[in-house]
């Protein structure tokens, strides 16, 4: 069984899996702005999230021998370690609950917001009782100071969604003006009269250019795409799931600690603690079996005004599968990878992978056009906000102390 073990390791791991939680939500929001039905994308995701833990298992699970206080992923396997098993099950409960949340959060509050106020809860709820159940590796001193800087960061957040939301409003609000039906609606369908057309006019051949991000008409176009209609919406639904999603989040990490340490003396004397491997093995089965459950029920009696659909249309929708297939794969080697870096260098540590909202509004700026054609005051808040988070995940790393065997 491979272990990190060294302090460089563990953050080498925390940086990686960084990249990757921050990019599979990106992934997802992608597919749900081009027109696929989220109960599929999840179903996709599912599958090769759960693969993720399987390929991890079988190799840094089973290399070298197996030793008798951490023995090797199969042996585990027959060993009489449920206590430790129903926690990691729990876990993966939870984590699943909160990752099928956000996939409707995306869409009705957006990839950056959902992801820093997620980000923000489970870093002030997760690490406190991460540090705690670790016996207090890490130094305080730092840690706390780190998990400040994140309350910080959502508050500025909070404040970028605010006054981003009051720019997308002026913006409607002046194209309605000068666009609108007897009623005073807005008319979708005339937003592509504005939108430049190049072409051959004589031989009935032409080219609509896309709408330039940041515009109304932009904003008009993906509602016209998209799968989960947000117009008129409110958004305390999205608010809701967004924090609902964080409660979530804040407890798998703790779950996942009881698991592989036992600090509650749960196993009957003599047994091993589960090895990080066969823990994320087990969570991330519990996580399979409900995202199935819920997405499968999901397509027969849809939420938000989804359109029905079928198990037999979902596996017929092979639009976007192979990006819903990565996103479960960057997912599981994510989770994978700090659950390792966790292990040897304490969870709470670990959990600097929340500054994903980095990654995150990264490719969303660059592949949604969010915060395109803002105002002044929404670049400096964004700014804020970023740095905030970048100096957070400095601390908690800085932070991290190194587990006795």
């Amino acid at each position: 069984m491979y272990l990190v073990e060294s302090k460089g390791g563990a953050i080498a791991c925390m940086l990686l899996s960084l990249f990757f939680l921050g990019t599979w939500p990106a992934i997802m929001t992608l597919l749900e702005r081009r027109g696929r039905l989220p109960q599929h994308t999840y179903l996709d995701y599912s599958i090769t999230n759960l693969l993720a833990a399987v390929i991890i298992a079988f190799t840094f699970g089973q290399i070298g021998p197996s030793q008798s206080g951490m023995p090797n992923f199969i042996t585990q396997l027959s060993q009489d370690n449920w206590p430790s098993v129903l926690f990691a099950m729990a876990g993966g409960i939870v984590l699943s609950l909160g990752n099928l949340s956000t996939q409707y959060a995306f869409a009705l509050v957006g990839l950056s917001l959902t992801e820093v106020i997620t980000s923000s809860l489970t870093v002030v709820i997760g690490t406190t009782l991460n540090y705690f159940l670790d016996d207090r590796i890490n130094r305080a001193e730092i840690l706390f100071p780190g998990v400040g800087c994140f309350l910080i960061a959502v508050i500025l957040g909070s404040q970028v969604h605010s006054s981003n939301a009051s720019d997308n409003k002026a913006k409607l609000c002046k194209y309605s003006e000068s666009y609108k039906d007897g009623t005073g609606a807005i008319k979708v369908s005339e937003s592509q009269e504005s939108v430049q057309r190049k072409g051959d006019l004589e031989n009935g051949s032409f080219r609509v250019d896309k709408a330039k991000a940041g515009t109304a008409n932009f904003l008009i176009e993906l509602e016209n795409r998209r799968s989960i209609k947000v117009f008129g919406k409110s958004t305390v639904i999205g608010l809701g799931l967004i924090f609902f999603a964080g409660v979530c989040f804040s407890l798998f990490s703790p779950a996942f600690n009881l698991a592989t340490n036992d600090q509650w003396h749960t196993l009957k004397a003599g047994v091993p603690h589960l090895v990080v491997y066969t823990a994320f093995f087990y969570f991330s089965i519990s996580c399979f079996v409900l995202g199935i459950i819920l997405n499968v029920s999901f397509l027969y009696y849809p939420v938000l005004n989804l359109p029905r659909t079928s198990f037999k249309a979902y596996l017929n929708d092979w639009n976007g599968r192979q990006w819903a297939l990565l996103a479960g794969l960057l997912c599981g080697f994510g989770n994978g990878l700090q659950f390792m870096g966790g292990q040897a260098a304490g969870y709470a540590a670990a959990d600097a992978v929340q500054a994903l909202p980095l990654v995150s509004t990264f490719w969303g700026i660059v592949f949604f056009g969010e915060y395109r054609k803002s105002s002044k005051k929404t670049y400096i808040l964004l700014v804020s906000m970023l740095s905030m988070f970048i100096v957070a995940v400095g601390v908690l790393m800085a932070s991290s102390g190194h587990r006795k065997n």
